[in-house]
């Protein structure tokens, strides 16, 4: 038999969803005190919205609180496992609902699940008004929701929960006789409650996930006493997962990240993100490659050492592979972010590029052009060409037609 008894058998995680506003906690910047989101429950307006945010952080928690105060009908659907078919009878009975004067909420999760076709299904009945659409997603909706789907909805972004708002979510799980671990004789140290906060990620379902393990799994003392400290902790959350889509936001925004405090000259910042990209399991030959990139865009003659350190750091993580390929790539991006930075180069190819772009291509001077081949110096090629080494290594001579300037150091 459970030790929370046979009327707690679900999660901890779900049993303490929060049944209304006042009971959610985080999301102030849309859920705040006069803000649009929160206006709109309360007035039970709402309209189509999409919900972007890392899971835990309160998408599906917010729909349910939707769901307990809106007046409509409401229906639930997972877009992993949901079809077309599903769609369809939902739209069915919400079109004849409607002519009774009722409104129909979908609620959809993961809809970044769905494909252009069954996104489209929707397009329709959103508009007319049919079904007011919620639809959560963990990933960028810009991205992978239909831009006419968008165009119809409001997008709400949720944030990572502090550390402040999860330990307050697991005091309130540990003091909730009816839904949380009240009935059990708990004793949490400080450090080992922060510790489950910290190492969450701002989750709040990975977070009293862990503290339900703990409690369930510590033998009570003599005195009946369940004592998490901090070594329970530890064991019980186990190592963190970073949210970290190799394909999504979070693999184009670090990567960024890491570039950019490369280009920024802070090695300190740089090596958090390689180590962040590390330890979520990103390809280290994608790393090795930005380096270089970097090492030639943004360092470039003002430090040409750096592009041999960064191909070098390439070299060796094809040859000696992880985990032992995390040392040359942070030296390659520890000496890029220390180098002096010039970015002419770059500059001078993006301006030679425009101008074979935009402007009509020069012809090659003639006394530049081959005359190696037979004929070639009857053409008048390589005639009054002047060897730089015969001047001591340079001539004045003309090499384009029309003057241009690309490099400026």
């Amino acid at each position: 038999m459970s030790l929370l008894g046979e009327d707690k058998l679900e999660p901890l995680a779900f049993r303490m969803s929060p049944r209304n506003l006042d009971e959610y906690l985080g999301q102030e910047h849309i859920l705040g005190e006069g803000k649009l989101l929160r206006r709109a429950i309360e007035a039970d307006r709402i309209t189509s919205l999409i919900l972007y945010g890392p899971p835990g952080t309160g998408k599906t928690a917010l729909a349910r609180v939707i769901a307990e105060k809106t007046r409509a009908h409401f229906e639930w659907l997972n877009a992993a496992t949901a079809g077309l078919e599903d769609i369809r009878k939902i739209i069915k009975d919400a079109r004849s609902k409607k002519s009774k004067g009722l409104r129909t909420i979908l609620f959809l999760d993961e809809i970044h699940r769905f494909n252009k076709l069954q996104q489209d299904a929707l397009l329709p009945d959103v508009e007319e008004g049919n079904i007011i659409l919620i639809a959560a997603t963990v990933e960028n909706p810009f991205f992978y929701v239909n831009s006419a789907l968008l165009s119809r909805s409001q997008v709400f972004e949720l944030k990572p929960l502090r550390e402040e708002v999860l330990i307050t979510i697991l005091k309130n799980a540990l003091r909730d006789q009816e839904r949380g671990l009240g009935t059990m004789n708990i004793r949490i140290d400080d450090d080992a409650l922060r510790h489950i906060a910290r190492m969450s990620e701002g989750d709040a379902r990975r977070a009293l996930t862990a503290l339900e393990v703990a409690a369930l799994t510590t033998e009570p003392g003599e005195d009946g006493l369940i004592v998490i400290d901090l070594k329970v902790a530890e064991e019980s959350i186990q190592k963190k997962a970073i949210l970290y889509d190799k394909k999504g936001d979070q693999h184009y925004d670090t990567i960024s990240a890491f570039i950019k405090s490369m280009r920024g000259s802070d090695p300190d910042a740089a090596i958090y993100y390689l180590a962040k990209m590390l330890y979520a399991g990103e390809d280290p030959r994608f790393i090795a490659r930005r380096i270089v990139i970097c090492a030639s865009e943004d360092v470039g003659e003002a430090d040409p050492m750096a592009l041999i350190i960064a191909t070098s750091a390439l070299r060796a993580v094809e040859f000696v592979g992880m985990p032992e390929a995390r040392i040359p790539l942070a030296q390659a991006t520890i000496y890029i972010a220390k180098a002096q930075k010039s970015n002419a180069c770059y500059r001078a190819i993006e301006a030679a590029l425009k101008d074979i772009e935009t402007e009509q291509v020069q012809e090659i001077p003639d006394h530049l052009k081959d005359a190696h081949y037979p004929g070639a110096k009857k053409l008048g090629h390589g005639k009054g060409y002047k060897y730089p080494h015969d001047y001591g290594g340079y001539v004045e001579q003309d090499y384009m037609i029309k003057k241009k300037r690309y490099y400026n150091p």
